[in-house]
């Protein structure tokens, strides 16, 4: 083991099973800077966890991994308990690679707070997702442009998000960018909204699922936001906003009619402190 690199190397592996009729963490092993907090149940239908960096966020060359399998027939709900730093460097990258598993007829809903990079800050993140026979999807991955009460929006030195969803059949959504110091608040970047978000959501049938998200969508004042769907039916939505609440509102907003539309599930109401 390399003494330099404890602390900076974190990996974290949950796997959920489906026991008795409800959604359990069956393992779970972690080493930091990333660990949980204890599963709780959520509206029981799902496993809850929340990942946290007890550290208080990344910083250049840290390198963080998590594996997630959620086995067939399981529910799980994975969150943040709120949002993460990332810290000035003097060169070196801070990578974060998530790899979720999801299996035939579970369900994923990956809802993590926003990420925050500071000025000079750098960092590389991926997402891959695989999905089994008839499991479904909720995932969020959400901005802001920097500590915006500071005024240091866009002033990060790079910030670099690849997400990946496939089934058995090939890939359902390849989306990724790459953003480096500029003005990103012209005509056809962010037109000024400091916060951005993007929203996946995967099976049943997507057309009535996409209306009623267009429809949530279009009751937004401060938000902006549009829906689309890929060529094998994955859900894209696009999301931005003036404000950290704004930008909250408009996420659960999305999130909650997904879940009634998905799942059939009441919106739900996460346990934060």
């Amino acid at each position: 083991m390399n003494v330099s690199r404890v602390g900076r190397d974190g990996t974290l592996a949950l796997d959920f099973e489906r026991r008795g009729g409800v959604s359990v963490l069956a393992q779970c092993r972690f080493r930091l800077p990333l660990q949980v907090l204890a599963p709780v149940a959520l509206d029981d239908a799902a496993a809850e966890v929340s990942m946290l960096n007890p550290t208080g966020g990344l910083v250049g060359g840290d390198r963080l991994c998590i594996d997630v399998r959620v086995g067939a027939g399981a529910h799980a709900c994975l969150t943040t308990p709120s949002a993460t730093k990332v810290y000035r460097t003097a060169g070196e990258v801070a990578v974060q690679e998530a790899r979720l598993r999801v299996e035939a007829g579970a369900t994923m809903e990956w809802v993590p707070d926003h990420t925050i990079p500071f000025a000079g800050s750098a960092f590389r993140q991926s997402i891959v997702v695989d999905l089994g026979p008839g499991a479904r999807l909720i995932l969020v991955d959400a901005f802001a442009a920097g500590r915006v009460a500071r005024d240091e929006c866009w002033r990060f030195h790079l910030l670099d998000s690849a997400l990946h969803v496939r089934d058995a059949a090939g890939w359902l959504l390849r989306d990724r960018f790459v953003l480096g110091t500029g003005a990103w608040d012209r005509l056809g970047f962010t037109e000024g909204a400091p916060y951005f978000a993007t929203m996946v959501v995967v099976g049943g049938d997507a057309e009535p699922t996409r209306v009623a998200l267009a429809k949530a969508t279009a009751v937004r004042t401060e938000s902006r936001a549009a829906v689309g769907v890929t060529r094998r039916g994955a859900i894209l939505v696009r999301c931005v906003a003036p404000s950290a609440p704004a930008l909250t509102e408009a996420i659960d907003l999305l999130w909650g009619t997904a879940r009634r539309e998905l799942l059939g599930l009441a919106p739900a109401a996460l346990r934060k402190a």
